[in-house]
């Protein structure tokens, strides 16, 4: 799908879904701003406990091993030994700081994760080579990967093909650069069907009901524009259990220390020690791809917390003071009055 952003981040992309720093977010209350902030959760530490002297000091012993001892260590610990030095430094800091928080956050009961799964989705969309400004994108793949947050493993996948109905002939550039042929499209059903069966799929993991769950995209741009875009398109409700996600990019970004430009698919996978399995711009193998950089950075340490949802039809950036929550269980997709 990275070509197809490229090609459409025109002036009107929204710097809020790219800037890490930036506190808006969704009109929901549970993600609002207070003017007066609670204080730090238990959860979250007492910074003047011995134990952060401990985890401060052996962050300083990480920061001076270079690439190879920091691999010969991580060997040592049974750690993932691949990926650049930035990545092996977090993954020992990260190993070192759980290792010594163990017991006291098991005596707080801050054992849980997050959520049970994640979903990865990964849209492919029409598009042409130079796409005016007013090109109306619609999705022609709805891919979805499942990851078992308890397992780190991927556990199931849907994916169908959509026929577009504003541009129903796909351009040559689209063809080449998704795989997706004309007649796969044809013989597709509408938008509106396909969400429905989507749903179904959902539900029938007991998502947002029996699980807690929430969604992850590489980049702003499937929930923000192609799935908001779609929606209006198909005269549909954009549904409320995709209105917050986990932007992948801001969060390898954050929980690495990289900049911006490292945090493309091909990159983050190559920083990882990983190459691409599949083939690119197909949206069922990007959806793996990303569910594997996902899944190596919950072994890192990373908590993958929501930090992006739709606000007035704009992806905007959810604060890391936000609430923790789940997406809400699917529903059948309503029509539009």
């Amino acid at each position: 799908m990275e070509s197809q952003k490229k090609t459409s981040q025109s002036a009107n992309k929204t710097s809020a879904s790219e800037n890490d720093e930036e506190e808006e977010c969704c009109a929901n209350t549970s993600c609002e701003k207070n003017e007066k902030q609670k204080p730090s959760s238990p959860k979250q530490g007492d910074f003047s406990d011995p134990v952060y002297k401990e985890i401060a000091v052996a962050n300083g012993a990480i920061n001076r091993m270079n690439r190879d001892e920091l691999r010969v260590k991580c060997a040592e610990l049974k750690l993932d030994t691949r990926g650049v030095k930035d990545v092996l430094r977090k993954r020992l800091k990260s190993y070192y700081k759980k290792q010594k928080l163990m017991h006291s956050a098991a005596a707080n009961g801050n054992t849980d994760t997050y959520f049970d799964y994640i979903c990865v989705v990964d849209f492919e969309a029409t598009c042409e080579e130079n796409n005016p400004p007013d090109y109306l994108h619609e999705i022609i793949e709805f891919p979805m990967v499942l990851i078992d947050i308890h397992t780190l493993e991927i556990v199931d996948s849907f994916q169908e093909y959509v026929k577009p109905v504003v541009n129903p002939q796909l351009s040559e550039f689209c063809v080449k650069l998704t795989g997706i042929t004309q007649k796969m499209v044809d013989e597709a059903e509408t938008f509106h069907q396909v969400l429905k069966r989507a749903v179904s799929w959902l539900q029938e993991k007991e998502l947002g009901t029996k699980y807690k769950y929430t969604f992850l995209t590489d980049g702003s741009w499937d929930m923000g524009k192609f799935l908001h875009t779609q929606c209006k398109l198909s005269s549909i409700r954009y549904p409320q259990f995709a209105r917050k996600w986990i932007n992948i990019r801001k969060s390898y970004r954050n929980f690495y220390k990289v900049p911006r430009t490292q945090t493309k698919l091909i990159c983050m996978l190559e920083n990882l020690g990983m190459q691409y399995d599949g083939r690119p711009h197909c949206g069922l193998d990007d959806s793996r791809n990303i569910a594997r950089i996902a899944i190596h950075m919950l072994k890192d340490g990373s908590q993958l917390r929501v930090n992006e949802c739709l606000h007035s039809g704009e992806p905007r950036s959810v604060p890391i003071s936000a609430p923790i929550e789940g997406a809400p269980a699917p529903q059948t997709p309503k029509k539009r009055d």
